[in-house]
């Protein structure tokens, strides 16, 4: 398992070092890189927590940092720390997806706040990726007429319509609305819609 962690991204060793150690003493797993350039080369898609980045480095900046990351489909939260704060910058860096926007000296709190936020959002959202795999599994094992039904119950077909639709009798709707609650995985019919419409956005977005 994927130890959730602290990407620290910074030309300053100093300031490398002593986020580490505030980070460590507060319980948080540190992983620590001298440019963008060094972060990119070692990134692997497996791994979890967020990324504290400066904004000006030599090479590659922040902001281009994190445009690079957008582009590769990269969503680890960003939090940026910066000594050159203001307003068109830190508005370019939400625009570019980050979550916060600290400027140094850093307040200790307000960046151990901002991470600890970062890393739940980043959790969360891991989860509800998994999840939606997971349901996208058990819909591929459908099979074609099980799918049909499924997608009327969906719809808001009641037995009958669904029956005179697929020319079939309410009973054989009635076991196919049980096969299809066993197969993924739910108690409730209102759970079975709530799946099927959840997933609806993935399946548009997947035949663009």
């Amino acid at each position: 398992m994927t130890v959730a962690t602290v990407f620290i991204v910074d030309d300053d060793a100093a300031v490398r070092d002593s986020l580490a150690m505030l980070l460590e003493l507060k319980g948080f797993h540190t992983r620590t890189y001298a440019s963008a350039e060094d972060f990119l080369g070692r990134y692997r898609t497996e791994w979890a927590g967020c990324l504290v980045l400066d904004l000006r480095m030599t090479g590659m900046s922040g902001l281009e940092l994190q445009t690079e990351l957008a582009r590769r489909g990269v969503r680890l939260p960003v939090i940026i720390v910066t000594a050159h704060g203001d307003v068109p910058t830190a508005r370019a860096a939400f625009k570019a997806g980050a979550v916060d926007f600290i400027e140094k000296p850093v307040d200790d709190e307000a960046l151990i706040a901002a991470i600890a936020g970062a890393m739940d959002r980043d959790e969360r959202e891991r989860r509800e990726a998994a999840s939606r795999v997971s349901v996208a599994e058990r819909l591929e094992r459908l099979t074609p007429r099980e799918r049909e039904v499924l997608d009327l119950v969906a719809d808001g077909k009641h037995n009958r319509e669904i029956a005179a639709l697929l020319s079939i009798s309410p009973r054989t709707v009635e076991v196919y609305k049980a096969r299809l609650m066993e197969k993924l995985q739910v108690r409730r019919l209102p759970e079975l819609v709530r799946l099927v419409l959840d997933q609806k956005p993935a399946d548009r977005h997947r035949t663009r």
